[in-house]
C-alpha cells in the first residue's frame, strides 16, 4: 500500500506546477474549439494560437508556415522536426521581453499480462517540460528543463513489457519490462540565427539533451501521444533521446535540414536522478525533409560508443529513417508514422532491424483511437530471463517478434488548462516457435489508465 501511496503521490506533484501556471494564466482554449485568435506573439502564426488576452497570458496550439519557424518554436525534444501542420498544446506567459511555456504529459496506468512471463503492475510515465525564449543579438535564445518523476512512479526501477529488452536493474539486465527515464530528461539551451529568411543556423549545448538521432522520441511524438508504453523497437530507433554531454549544429535552409552532434554514448545507468556526465565520444548526423505542411521525412546514423553497461567493449552503429504524416481536420487530427532503426555491433557485425507503423486519431474533439504495429529484432537475453549473464555470454539478435496495440480514450471534465482521459489499450504478439515453451503461444497484454495533460 505504501507504493501504491508513492506512485499516486508523485503522479499528483508531477503536474502541480503546471496546473498552478494554468490557473494563472487566465481563460485558454481546448485545440479543436472555434476561438478567434487575437494578437500573436514572434515567431508564431495568428491562426495557431485561439484565444489570446490582453494579460499576455495565453494557451497555445502551435503550428507552422515553414520548416525554420516550426524548429524556433523548440516545442519538441532535443531538434527534433515534426510536419508543420502539427499542433502543439501547451501554455504560454510573457513577461518583459522573455516568453515562458509549460507542457507535459502524466499516465496513471495498470498493466495486466498474461502467460508464463506476464506481469502485473501499477505505474505512472510523465514529463513535464518548462522552455524561456527571448531574442538575443541578431538571434533566438531558449533554454529549457524537461523534467521526469518516474524514478519515484516506476517502483522496483521497471515496469512490465513482454519482449521488451534494454538497460539494467539492480545490476541485472531488464528481461520483459522497461525502464524510467531520468528525472533530467534535458537541461539545453538554443540558439537559432537567421542568415536570411530561408536560411537558419543553429547551435544546441546539453549537459543533459537528445542528440541529432532518429525521430521524435516515443513519449513527445503526436502519433504516439495516447499510448502509454514504450515501443519493443525502443533501443534500436530514439532511446538516445537522454544522453550526455550533446553538443549540435544545424544548418536549415528551406524544407531542408542538416545537423551533426558529439555526445557521449553510454546510456543512461539506473540510477535515475542523478545528473551524469562523460567524455564526448560519439556522434551522428541527421538529415530532416519537412514536405509541405504535412509531411516530415529524417534519415539519421550515428557511432555509439560503450553503448550498454552490460558489455562495455562494443561500439554500435544506428540507423533509422522516418516518415511522419499529420491531417489537421476541423476540431480533428490524425497523426501517423513509420520508422525504421538498425543496431550493428561493430565487435561482431551482428545486425538487429526494427520496423514500426503508428497512428493516432482524434475525433469528435475528445476521443482518440490509436494502433501500433511492430515487427523487431530480439536478441538471446530473452532467453535468460532476469537472471545474470553468465561468463562469456555474446548478446547476438536471433528471432524476430511481432506486436499489436489497439487504443482508445476519451477526454472527462471541465477543468481549465487541463485535459484528462480515461482510456485504454490492449496488446497481443506473434511469437516465434523458439519462445513459445517460455512465453506461450498467445500471451496478451492490456493497460487501463488516467491521463492528464495541461493546455
Amino acid at each position: 500500500m505504501r507504493s501504491i501511496r508513492n506512485i499516486l503521490l508523485a503522479f499528483l506533484f508531477s503536474f502541480s506546477v503546471g496546473f498552478s501556471i494554468g490557473l494563472s494564466a487566465g481563460q485558454g482554449a481546448h485545440p479543436g474549439l472555434d476561438t478567434p485568435p487575437q494578437e500573436t506573439p514572434p515567431n508564431q502564426t495568428t491562426r495557431s494560437m485561439p484565444n489570446m488576452s490582453a494579460s499576455k497570458n495565453q494557451t497555445m496550439t502551435m503550428e507552422s508556415d515553414s520548416l525554420i519557424e516550426l524548429l524556433q518554436k523548440h516545442a519538441t525534444a532535443g531538434t527534433d522536426a515534426e510536419p508543420n501542420s502539427t499542433p502543439f498544446e501547451m501554455l504560454m506567459r510573457t513577461k518583459g521581453r522573455w516568453t515562458f511555456m509549460f507542457h507535459g504529459d502524466a499516465f496513471l496506468s495498470d498493466m495486466q499480462q498474461s502467460g508464463p512471463r506476464g506481469g502485473d503492475k501499477l505505474f505512472s510515465t510523465n514529463w513535464f517540460m518548462t522552455m524561456a525564449q527571448r531574442r538575443l543579438g541578431s538571434g533566438t535564445l531558449t533554454l529549457r528543463t524537461m523534467l521526469s518523476l518516474e524514478p519515484a512512479t516506476i517502483s522496483q526501477r521497471r515496469y512490465p513489457e513482454l519482449f521488451q529488452v534494454g538497460e539494467t536493474a539492480y545490476g541485472l539486465p531488464i528481461v520483459d519490462g522497461q525502464h524510467p527515464h531520468n528525472f533530467f530528461m534535458e537541461l539545453g539551451a538554443f540558439y537559432d540565427y537567421k542568415l536570411n529568411e530561408v536560411t537558419m543556423l543553429s547551435f544546441y549545448a546539453a549537459p543533459m539533451g537528445d542528440p541529432a538521432m532518429g525521430p521524435i522520441a516515443y513519449p513527445h511524438r503526436a502519433s504516439a501521444s495516447e499510448d502509454p508504453i514504450a515501443p519493443l523497437g525502443h533501443h534500436l530507433q530514439d532511446s538516445t533521446h537522454i544522453s550526455d554531454d550533446v553538443i549540435t549544429v544545424g544548418v536549415t535552409h528551406r524544407n531542408f535540414r542538416l545537423e551533426a552532434s558529439g555526445f557521449h554514448g553510454r546510456e543512461p545507468d539506473e540510477h535515475r536522478w542523478d545528473l551524469e556526465s562523460g567524455k564526448i565520444d560519439s556522434w551522428s548526423a541527421r538529415l530532416t525533409w519537412n514536405r509541405g505542411r504535412n509531411w516530415s521525412f529524417q534519415y539519421s546514423i550515428a557511432d555509439l560508443h560503450s553503448l550498454e553497461a552490460l558489455f562495455p567493449g562494443e561500439d554500435v552503429r544506428r540507423m533509422t529513417a522516418s516518415l511522419m504524416y499529420n491531417l489537421p481536420v476541423r476540431k480533428s487530427n490524425w497523426d501517423s508514422m513509420i520508422l525504421w532503426g538498425r543496431n550493428q555491433s561493430l565487435s561482431d557485425g551482428n545486425v538487429g532491424n526494427s520496423y514500426l507503423l503508428e497512428s493516432t486519431l482524434q475525433f469528435v474533439r475528445r476521443n482518440y483511437a490509436w494502433t501500433r504495429i511492430e515487427n523487431v529484432d530480439r536478441t538471446n537475453e530473452l532467453l535468460l530471463g532476469e537472471n545474470s549473464l553468465p561468463p562469456g555470454f555474446t548478446e547476438r539478435y536471433f528471432t524476430r517478434v511481432q506486436a499489436y496495440t489497439l487504443g482508445y480514450d476519451r477526454e472527462v471534465g471541465h477543468i481549465p488548462h487541463l485535459s484528462t482521459a480515461f482510456g485504454g489499450q490492449m496488446m497481443w504478439y506473434g511469437v516465434p516457435d523458439v519462445l513459445k515453451p517460455i512465453y506461450g503461444s498467445h500471451p496478451l497484454g492490456g493497460v487501463v489508465f488516467f491521463r492528464v495533460r495541461p493546455y
